[in-house]
């Protein structure tokens, strides 16, 4: 499990569907070791602080693994590392395999798994195709939210070594399933609800939905 290309990003400006917006999404390959702060990476910064950054989405990573499908199902795009906003391109790191909650060093810095991705209209913006947010949800290949517990330094070619792991904690493919195919999953809701480490809002919204599919 490592870094195969770190990530970085200041807030730009670019044209979709006939309107200028200001976005952070379009990441690009730096050399060498960068300090990983609570909030974000040197040199990488969020446009819009109200649905993006955070100290529970301090750090995005996604899996080198999934650039092979995303090839074959858009042939013609240039998909070089970063193309999905991610800090870290990782590889080893399986939505199947990450509990909400398991712990990791990485470099001098550990992080903490805390949610998956849900893309808005900015990824469609960077493929400058609206068509990417359903395939990107459909696909189950969100990738994953940390956390920074403990800030450090992070370079690319850098090795996760997992220090706890949360095995009672929802899995980010549940989180997905959840979001997308099983709204309604009653044992999936009760196992989010019961992981301590999903941020409070995921939680408050799974537990209205499971109160409200127990009502039925």
């Amino acid at each position: 499990m490592k870094i195969e290309s770190l990530n970085v990003a200041r807030p730009q400006l670019m044209v979709y569907q006939g309107k200028t917006i200001n976005t952070g999404i379009v990441k690009k390959p730096v050399s060498g070791p960068v300090q990983l702060r609570t909030l974000n990476l040197d040199g990488d910064r969020q446009a819009d602080l109200t649905v993006h950054g955070g100290p529970n989405k301090a750090v995005y990573a996604y899996p080198s693994e999934h650039y092979p499908d995303w090839r074959r199902e858009l042939p013609g795009v240039d998909l070089a590392w970063g193309m999905f906003g991610e800090n870290f391109t990782t590889s080893g790191l399986a939505e199947d395999d990450l509990h909400i909650g398991d712990r990791f060093q990485i470099g001098s810095a550990i992080v903490v798994v805390r949610q998956p991705r849900t893309p808005c209209y900015k990824l469609a913006a960077r493929f400058q195709r609206e068509d990417i947010l359903e395939r990107f949800l459909l696909g189950g290949r969100s990738g994953v939210y940390f956390s920074v517990e403990q800030e450090g330094t992070v370079a690319a070619g850098d090795t996760f070594e997992l220090l706890t792991q949360e095995r009672d904690g929802i899995t980010i493919s549940e989180m997905n399933r959840l979001f997308v195919r099983e709204k309604y999953n009653q044992d999936l809701l009760r196992k989010a609800v019961r992981t301590p480490a999903l941020p409070e809002d995921w939680r408050e919204y799974l537990s209205e939905r499971l109160q409200r599919t127990l009502a039925q």
